[in-house]
């Protein structure tokens, strides 16, 4: 005994505070980034002068280059652990944001989103799943659960909370006030909870293992495929709902309060699969989000009267989305280098995330709000059609 405690282990600190911590850190990523456009847009527009497509590309810009880091975020998180991923995570979103905050014209602007970008790679589910995965193998399942029934409430939280500090200070202030936070709330967490070098003490893979089950790189492709038309919808609903719904004639506060059903349904769906999931395979769980996604979106094309009903439904099968999105990879491929495997699979649906804000805005520029719903309604549409392929390895 040398008279020095050994360094604490994530394996060793309550499992509801690692998840309640990891959970407030989403919050925090997903409604200053996602969430963050549907907000500011409007403000940064009536500012600046800049076209809203302009303004959509920031976020674009900043999702592909969080795809094209992914992979890098993954290895380097396998072989170091997850605190100095996460930590650089916070860092890049708390740059990224001032400097979108500071900018004078466009392309300061767009560089600050590359550095956002850094941060969505490093610091948002993917790595936060990957960590968890890394730690705790195929004992993470219920705790990958428990983050997202935290992270469900982003919208909730900041949509409103993001509209009250543009309305008292101005969109460049909240945007410098979000970056202070990440450095006084976010950065503090993710060095506290991996103190010293206790998530390094797993053995580093160097690749994901090989899959032992017929026709493994199909698999693997109908996975990312999922995750691609998925992320595409969520980012189209994230980004544009509430100026979609105002075009349709309703108010800026009506538009903000159907937007804000989306947090609570997400962790209504979440706490559903939670209590069930268990007792299930995940694929199903990703037939579950897939369906009530087609669900509500189809009544948000056909019938707006019952937006609410609509976006609740298409909500809770979102928010179960983003469990299956770590669970149905662990489970299928196993924990032996996941996050390494995490940081592959993503790169399509990140790169599909960039270029949707940015395909939607032109859209809607050029055909109306008429379209956009109907978008949604096909994408949801294909993505059933995806996963009942991928029932075959049920």
């Amino acid at each position: 005994m040398t008279g020095q405690s050994a360094p604490v282990r994530p394996r060793d600190l309550p499992r509801h505070l690692v998840a309640a911590a990891f959970g407030l850190t989403q919050i925090l990523g997903y409604g200053t980034t996602f969430y963050l456009l549907a907000v500011l847009a409007r403000p940064i527009a009536a500012e600046t002068g800049w076209d809203l497509s302009q303004i959509a590309a920031g976020l674009s810009i900043g999702l592909l280059i969080a795809g094209i880091s992914a992979p890098f975020a993954g290895r380097i998180l396998d072989r170091l652990g997850g605190r100095p991923v996460l930590a650089f995570g916070s860092l890049c979103f708390a740059i990224g944001l001032a400097g979108v905050g500071l900018s004078t014209n466009v392309i300061i602007y767009c560089a600050a989103w590359c550095v956002v970008g850094l941060g969505m790679a490093a610091g948002l589910y993917d790595a936060a799943f990957s960590a968890l995965g890394r730690w705790y193998g195929q004992e993470a399942r219920p705790l990958i659960t428990s983050v997202t029934l935290w992270g469900g409430f982003a919208s909730t939280v900041c949509w409103p909370l993001t509209a009250y500090l543009v309305s008292v200070s101005g969109w460049r202030a909240t945007c410098l006030i979000f970056a202070a936070i990440y450095l006084l709330i976010a950065l503090p967490i993710h060095l506290w909870l991996m103190p010293g070098n206790g998530d390094r003490d797993a053995k580093p893979a160097e690749a994901p293992p090989v899959i032992r089950m017929p026709g493994p790189r199909l698999l693997f492709w109908l996975i990312a495929a999922s995750l691609v038309l998925t992320s595409v919808i969520v980012t189209g609903i994230s980004v544009h709902l509430i100026p979609v719904l105002q075009g349709f004639g309703y108010s800026a506060a009506a538009a903000v309060a159907l937007g804000a059903l989306i947090g609570p349904s997400q962790v209504a769906g979440r706490v559903i699969e939670f209590a069930l999931g268990r007792r299930l395979h995940p694929l199903w769980s990703t037939l579950l989000a897939a369906l009530m996604m087609a669900a509500g979106a189809s009544v948000l094309a056909l019938n707006l009267q019952f937006a609410a009903i609509a976006i609740v439904a298409y909500a809770m099968g979102a928010g179960v989305s983003y469990i299956v999105r770590g669970t149905l990879p662990l489970v299928m491929f196993g924990s032996e280098g996941y996050a390494t495997l995490i940081g592959n699979l993503v790169v399509p649906s990140l790169i599909a995330q960039a270029l949707a804000p940015w395909i939607a805005a032109v859209a809607l520029s050029h055909f109306g709000n008429a379209v956009f719903f109907p978008m949604i309604m096909a994408l949801t549409f294909a993505n059933v059609a995806v996963v009942a392929l991928l029932l075959h390895w049920r």
